[in-house]
């Protein structure tokens, strides 16, 4: 039986989409030079904002990794009407606005909330502090690690840890030499996914810690003050970053698939 050709709807789709989607990236790349990037990258305030949003994403995907992987591979195994009301607290945080994102964590972290008054009291403030940007970064990207692991430890095969359970391995054994090493491709994705929404966070960051500036902040700061063209100069730093990152995420996965 000749087979069907699926037709000029389904390549024409997929190229419009590719347009809108990478059309703007491309204008940005055309517009900015390499070397009006470098230059803009060269002030100190711009490097800060470089650290401060390396520093505070990094931690946030840490946390987030060391929650959520062992929490996708439990809710992984859990009745699907429990799971799918825990993903859905999850992915609240997702659906928010990043500005509500920023007033609800205010709301608790902030200097005359209950936990962040105590907090600041005991001089650990989290208004206006790196901590802080870690804190807005890791609520609204932490879920992407438990959401991913949950999907990648719910497609493997049961039958290797069920036959590592009849033998009597500990549940955690089976996750960290079965499980994990199976689903790692999938969960390196969502970990890079997670630490590209936290570093490109702005909405949530800019209410509770607009202080020490993150890079998304300084990118505003620049619009603010100097017009487009510099702030665009600084948003250059955002596609090399995603580029490095998702190249190193497709390299580690080759790796363990």
């Amino acid at each position: 039986m000749k087979r069907r050709s699926p037709g000029a709807l389904f390549p024409l789709a997929s190229g419009l989409l590719l347009l809108l989607i990478a059309g703007p990236t491309v204008a940005l790349l055309l517009a900015v030079p390499p070397n009006a990037a470098l230059e803009a990258f060269a002030s100190v305030s711009a490097r800060e904002a470089l650290r401060v949003s390396l520093i505070a994403s990094s931690c946030a995907t840490v946390v987030a990794s060391l929650l959520g992987v062992p929490a996708g591979y439990w809710l992984a195994h859990r009745q699907p009407a429990w799971r799918a009301a825990a993903l859905f607290v999850l992915a609240l945080p997702l659906a928010f606005p990043p500005v509500a994102s920023g007033i609800i964590l205010l709301h608790v972290a902030g200097t005359r909330a209950p936990i962040g008054g105590w907090l600041a009291a005991h001089g650990f403030p989290l208004v206006d502090s790196l901590a802080g940007v870690a804190l807005a970064e890791f609520f609204v990207a932490g879920s992407f690690v438990a959401i991913a692991a949950c999907a990648a430890f719910g497609a493997l095969d049961p039958l290797p840890e069920e036959a590592a359970r009849t033998l009597g391995a500990s549940e955690w054994r089976i996750f960290a030499r079965i499980a994990l090493p199976a689903a790692a491709g999938n969960v390196l994705a969502g970990v890079a996914f997670a630490w590209l929404r936290a570093v490109g966070e702005y909405g949530a960051t800019s209410i509770l810690a607009y202080h020490p500036t993150s890079m998304p902040v300084a990118v505003y700061v620049a619009l603010s003050a100097r017009g487009v063209t510099p702030a665009l100069a600084l948003c250059y730093g955002f596609v090399l970053l995603a580029t490095l990152v998702l190249a190193l995420q497709w390299v580690l996965r080759r790796r363990v698939v």
